[in-house]
């Protein structure tokens, strides 16, 4: 991938993120802070679905990416964690893979339309796990770092 892409994707992921927040009227202080999150979860996903992780893996490690990034902005910006990570997985919703399911299931060519939908349904599952692991990590390093304190 070469820097022009890598510029475009940095770009694009950004204006997605920022606009779904826009939409979902997430507070002016946190736009900026969930655009970056939402770069970082999307480039994760990109370096190693290109480096041959496989889909599911990639979107995995870019939710828990995103989930542990959305509860430390939580932390600084003092807000919901839900306010940085709604919006920054916007850019890995396999609106593309439910699209062609739909598709191959109008024409009548249920293998493919099985097979992607099959596929949107695993990545939603990868989502979801990730988050899960996310929250996890830190409810568990929050528990020991407030053990050590006391």
């Amino acid at each position: 991938m070469d820097l022009t892409t890598i510029v475009i994707h940095v770009i694009f992921s950004y204006l997605a993120t920022v606009g779904f927040a826009v939409t979902l009227n997430i507070p002016r202080s946190a736009l900026n802070v969930c655009g970056l999150i939402g770069v970082l979860g999307w480039m994760t996903y990109k370096f190693l679905y290109l480096g041959h992780t496989g889909m599911v893996l990639a979107n995995l490690v870019a939710a828990v990416v995103i989930g542990i990034c959305s509860v430390i902005a939580a932390r600084i910006k003092q807000k919901p964690m839900i306010l940085f990570n709604v919006p920054s997985l916007v850019p890995l919703v396999p609106g593309g893979q439910a699209y062609r399911a739909v598709y191959y299931f109008a024409f009548k060519n249920d293998e493919l339309a099985l097979r992607f939908l099959v596929e949107a349904g695993m990545i939603a599952g990868a989502l979801a796990m990730g988050f899960f692991l996310a929250e996890l990590l830190a409810q568990v390093y929050f528990k020991f770092s407030d053990q050590k304190r006391a």
